[in-house]
């Protein structure tokens, strides 16, 4: 099998198997004064576009506090990924989020015999840090890491069968460089909407899906050729390197 042919043969899977799972995710934020907030509004603002992406501000529907737990939990089974986004206080989060878990998360739907509603679906955390990285550190001012500090919402993806994603940080929002901010922009999109594997392949199909919905609000022609030709670059580099694959194991196989 040469490689011509083997391109081929990808391209023929590629156009079958491209109607991808659509995951659907919750992303609950929780921040007493979230005007205020200059990092929560950069990135809540560059979600109006996400139609796979629920944001639920807790502090914003329950100013009273008090939680309607019917309608949050069939919100969590609505959706694939749940995501808690909150400034990082004091080692946890705000005291509205601790209240939601405390009264959602109940037995019998969390966790408990019958109470496996989440089993399956995925748990991150997106924290808003005003310290620098380098002090959660054995030796810095904190001590500890992240990976420590949060053990507890670990500890609760674990009893309620969620499957628990790597954490994204995002320290010192304001003293960031405009490219650094971008930057950790596309982490956050990736953190909402790209399925769990970071591998070359996943990241382009992700890019792919996202230039084509970016296609699908464009006005302008010119500009939607050029996010096309973009796709159809990637498409046809992602093809060579596959079809390559399959032609190697093709000689193994011979040999």
């Amino acid at each position: 099998m040469d490689i011509d042919h083997a391109v081929l043969l990808y391209k023929k899977k590629y156009k079958t198997e491209s109607k991808e799972f659509m995951m659907k995710t919750l992303l609950i934020v929780s921040h007493p004064d979230i005007l205020e907030s200059s990092s929560q509004q950069y990135f809540l603002s560059s979600l109006k576009d996400f139609d796979e992406v629920t944001v639920h501000h807790l502090e914003g529907i329950y100013p009273d506090g008090n939680i309607d737990i019917k309608k949050e939990q069939d919100l969590l089974k609505t959706h694939d990924r749940i995501i808690f986004q909150f400034p990082f206080y004091w080692y946890s989060s705000p005291p509205m989020l601790k209240h939601w878990q405390d009264v959602v998360l109940e037995e019998g739907f969390a966790h408990g015999k019958r109470g496996n509603a989440l089993k399956g679906k995925e748990f991150g955390l997106v924290l808003m840090i005003g310290v620098n990285e380098k002090e959660y550190q054995a030796g810095g001012t904190e001590l500890f890491s992240i990976n420590e500090l949060t053990k507890p919402y670990q500890a609760m993806a674990h009893k309620t069968g969620m499957i628990y994603l790597k954490t994204l940080s995002i320290f010192q929002f304001a003293y960031m460089e405009e490219d650094e901010k971008m930057d950790t922009l596309i982490k956050y999109w990736q953190m909402l909407t790209m399925e769990n594997n970071t591998s070359l392949a996943s990241r382009e199909q992700w890019l792919i899906s996202r230039l084509k919905k970016a296609i699908q609000r464009m006005e302008n022609k010119k500009d939607a050729e050029i996010f096309q030709f973009a796709i159809e670059l990637i498409e046809e580099n992602r093809s060579s390197i596959d079809g390559l694959k399959i032609v190697l194991d093709q000689v193994r196989q011979t040999y």
